[in-house]
């Protein structure tokens, strides 16, 4: 082949190219041209609805509620506790019915109520919550009977809007005891048990 003929292919393929390449350019405009909604994929139309979370961060499974134990001198003791929400004040009895933790029980806290097998039913009128028991959670007597009861009217009465309590177990009412040592049906309150209030 002679040079004359390679150099006038060598511009027909270099012209055939950039013919090509201008063909299959992105066109330009002097605006923005709106695209036909039929023309744009579904995914970006109507995009999913995703959760972002922190790396690290760990999801919210309950909230803070305050429950009272027994502490070492007779008094009741406010401890949180997690519980999960929508946080009913039957799941905080509940909560207080687990007695303490391992760590709480170390420093000499304790609970004089049992039966975490227990169920609570609870309901509200007029500031007072009537507590119902399907099994007595009460085991003891005398001074630590007034002290447990003391636990579940303190704890009943953190909640906002409650200042008595009523129990019942099984659904039948009970009398339960207050400081003065006189068995009352209740409703009862705070005021009643004043010589197991948390020391300040």
């Amino acid at each position: 082949m002679s040079r004359a003929l390679r150099r006038w292919t060598f511009v027909l393929v270099v012209t055939g190219v950039t013919v090509v390449t201008a063909s299959c350019g992105i066109p330009s405009a002097t605006s923005p041209t709106p695209i036909v909604k039929s023309n744009v994929p579904y995914r970006l139309l109507d995009p999913p609805t995703t959760t972002t979370t922190i790396p690290g961060s760990i999801p919210a499974v309950g909230v803070p509620e305050v429950i009272f134990l027994a502490g070492p001198d007779g008094h009741v003791v406010a401890v949180s506790r997690e519980v999960a929400i929508p946080a009913s004040l039957g799941q905080i009895v509940r909560a207080l019915l687990q007695g303490p933790t391992a760590t709480e029980a170390a420093s000499g806290i304790q609970s004089f109520l049992s039966g975490d097998k227990i169920q609570v039913t609870t309901t509200q009128s007029a500031g007072v919550a009537s507590v119902n028991f399907t099994a007595d959670p009460i085991h003891v007597v005398g001074p630590d009977q007034t002290l447990a009861i003391a636990q579940v009217v303190y704890t009943v009465t953190e909640q906002p809007g409650l200042s008595g309590v009523t129990f019942s177990i099984k659904g039948k009412s009970i009398e339960v005891p207050t400081a003065t040592g006189a068995q009352v049906p209740g409703p009862v309150g705070r005021i009643d048990y004043p010589a197991q209030a948390p020391i300040p």
